[in-house]
């Protein structure tokens, strides 16, 4: 498949999914500022996140991330069923831990860096060195060769004799590219919240994105 062949196909896989968590996303962010009633839920939130800062961001991560599409997987028979489902289920939960750990330290570094002020000058700053720094250099690329590397069973020489053109040429290129489309607007979004909800926000837009994926999987 050509890269414009699999773009097309990314888009129009990610579009409709792409909508439904935006509007996710940001229902929950005017709840939080129109809705009054709804701050003791938010504050509980905010108040594990302030006191238990990185591990709060692991064990969130890897519940929202990483047990709840497993068991969602596990349940619908969509396991690889020659590879242990205990050790996949380590995998997705260590995996999207440490994630939570990198982007709640990138969270951070960005707020150091720029202030936590809702206005769009501070919002579009981290948007684009977000989307188009940390994710396209590094995030999307590393999470697709791990999971290149779980595809094959966790055998070093054969995910490195998969990462070949086609790898490095069409399928990252094509993960970007998703990933912007869905995430660039949620991120957008993510970043308008207070310092201590960010990645909470974070988590349920990354469970219903994973999920979607999935369901999708099912489908195709």
């Amino acid at each position: 498949m050509s890269i414009k062949a699999s773009i097309l196909f990314a888009l129009k896989q990610n579009f409709l999914p792409g909508l439904v968590l935006q509007f996710f996303a940001l229902a929950v962010v005017l709840v939080y500022f129109f809705v009054p009633a709804s701050q003791p839920v938010y504050a509980w939130f905010g108040v594990l996140k302030h006191n238990y800062g990185f591990l709060y961001a692991f064990i969130s991560t890897a519940f929202f991330g990483g047990l709840i599409p497993f068991l969602y997987l596990f349940a619908s028979k969509q396991l690889d069923s020659s590879r242990s489902a205990l050790v996949l289920l380590l995998f997705y939960v260590i995996f999207w831990g440490l994630k939570g750990i990198e982007v709640d330290f990138f969270y951070q570094l960005q707020g150091k860096w720029f202030g936590y002020e809702n206005d769009f000058k501070t919002i579009a700053t981290k948007v684009i060195i977000d989307q188009f720094l940390y994710s396209a250099l590094w995030a999307a690329p590393m999470i697709t060769i791990c999971y290149l590397w779980v595809e094959n069973h966790f055998a070093f020489g054969k995910s490195i004799a998969a990462m070949d053109k086609q790898f490095f040429v069409v399928k990252i290129p094509t993960v970007i590219f998703s990933n912007w489309l869905v995430w660039i607007p949620a991120v957008s979004i993510v970043y308008s919240m207070p310092q201590d909800l960010q990645i909470p926000l974070f988590n349920l837009v990354l469970c219903f994105w994973v999920l979607i994926l999935a369901v999708l999987g099912k489908s195709k």
